[in-house]
C-alpha cells in the first residue's frame, strides 16, 4: 500500500468557458468536480496505474463531505482522513478554450486545532506501518506547525518507509534537513531554497542540505533528476498545450511508482513524464489522458545531465 498526505485537500472545480475577459460575465460550458489536494491527486493516479493507495490528511464541513463522497468512487483508493471542524477549501481551475491557458483561485484551508493535529499524527503513525511508501505534498493548513513535514519524514525514516515530499517554502527547508528520500520541487521553488538559479547546481546544493535525490520539474520542458545513482533529463517528445493543473502530482504518482516497482531512475523519469505531459492533455484537472501517456511514455527522451561546477 502506498500512503499519500494532503494536509490541505480541497474539492477542485473546474470551469470551461469559451474565451474569458477581465471584467466580463462568462456563461461556463462545462463544470468538472473532482476530490483534490496534491496527494489526492497523485493517489487517483497511483490507482489508474494498478497501486492500493490510502489518502489521509484533513477534511471537513460540506466541502469535506463532497471529497469524501467522490473519494469514494475512485477504485483502489481507501479514505483514511481525518475530520476537522473548519471547512474543507475548493480550488477553481477555469480553462480558457480559445487559448488553452488556465487560471487557478485556491481558496485558503481550515484552521486546524492541535487536537485535530495530534488526532492525524495518531492516524498517520498507525498507517506507516503497512505502507511501502509515503507521499507528503502539497501546503500546509493554518494552525499545522511549519515542521509538519519534517516531523513526518522523521516518522517515516524510523518506520523505515520511504517518503517523498512535495512542498515549497519553508515547509520544503525544514523537510529537506530532515533527510527525504526523493524532494520535487520546481526550479522556482529550489532557487528560493538555494538561492541558485541554475537548476542543476540548485539540486546538488539541496542534497547537500540532505535530500537523498532531487527531481526538479522543469515546466513544460519535462524533469531534471539529481540522484546518488546519476543525473540526467527527461523531455517529452513536444511541448503539450492544455490545462497544466495536476501535471506535478502525476509525475510525483509516475516517480512513486517507480520507486516501489524498484524501477531504474531512466525509466522513473520517463514514467513521471509521460504522465506529467498526459495530465496537461486531460479535461479536468487531476486527470491524466492513459491513450496519450501509452503514446508518450516511449517516446520520452531521458539524457545524462552535465555535473554542475
Amino acid at each position: 500500500m502506498i500512503l499519500t498526505v494532503t494536509l490541505n485537500t480541497a474539492l477542485d472545480i473546474t470551469y470551461r468557458v469559451r474565451s474569458l475577459r477581465p471584467h466580463a460575465s462568462h456563461r461556463v460550458q462545462e463544470v468538472v468536480e473532482r476530490p483534490g489536494g496534491k496527494g489526492v491527486n497523485v493517489a487517483r493516479v497511483l490507482a489508474a496505474l494498478g497501486h492500493e493507495v490510502t489518502v489521509t490528511g484533513f477534511a471537513g464541513g460540506a466541502t469535506g463531505r463532497a471529497v469524501r463522497e467522490r473519494l469514494a468512487a475512485v477504485a483502489a483508493v481507501r479514505d483514511a482522513l481525518v475530520g476537522v471542524a473548519g471547512a474543507t477549501r475548493r480550488t477553481i481551475a477555469v480553462v480558457d478554450e480559445l487559448t488553452g491557458d488556465t487560471t487557478q483561485l485556491n481558496e485558503p484551508g481550515p484552521q486546524v486545532t492541535p487536537a485535530e493535529w495530534a488526532a492525524f499524527q495518531e492516524t498517520y503513525g498507525r498507517l506507516l506501518g503497512g505502507a511501502s511508501a509515503v507521499a507528503l505534498c502539497g501546503s500546509l493548513p493554518p494552525g499545522v506547525p511549519v515542521g509538519a513535514y519534517a516531523g513526518l519524514i522523521r516518522a517515516a525514516r524510523a518506520a523505515e518507509v520511504p517518503v517523498l515530499l512535495d512542498t515549497s517554502g519553508e515547509p520544503l527547508r525544514r523537510g529537506v534537513a530532515a533527510r527525504p528520500d526523493i524532494v520535487k520541487p520546481n526550479t522556482e521553488e529550489l532557487a528560493e531554497l538555494t538561492g541558485s538559479h541554475e537548476p542543476l547546481r540548485a539540486a546538488q546544493d539541496t542534497r547537500r542540505r540532505g535530500a537523498h535525490a532531487v527531481v526538479a520539474s522543469l515546466g513544460a520542458d519535462g524533469l531534471l533528476a539529481h540522484t546518488p545513482e546519476g543525473r540526467w533529463r527527461a523531455a517529452p517528445p513536444a511541448r503539450v498545450h492544455g490545462n497544466p493543473t495536476g501535471a506535478g502530482d502525476s509525475a510525483v504518482a509516475g516517480l512513486l511508482s517507480g520507486l516501489v516497482e524498484r524501477l531504474p531512475w531512466p525509466e522513473r523519469l520517463a514514467r513521471a513524464v509521460a504522465l506529467s505531459a498526459a495530465t496537461v492533455r486531460a479535461t479536468a484537472a487531476g486527470e491524466f489522458d492513459r491513450g496519450a501517456y501509452e503514446e508518450l511514455v516511449g517516446r520520452v527522451a531521458v539524457t545524462c545531465a552535465v555535473s554542475a561546477a
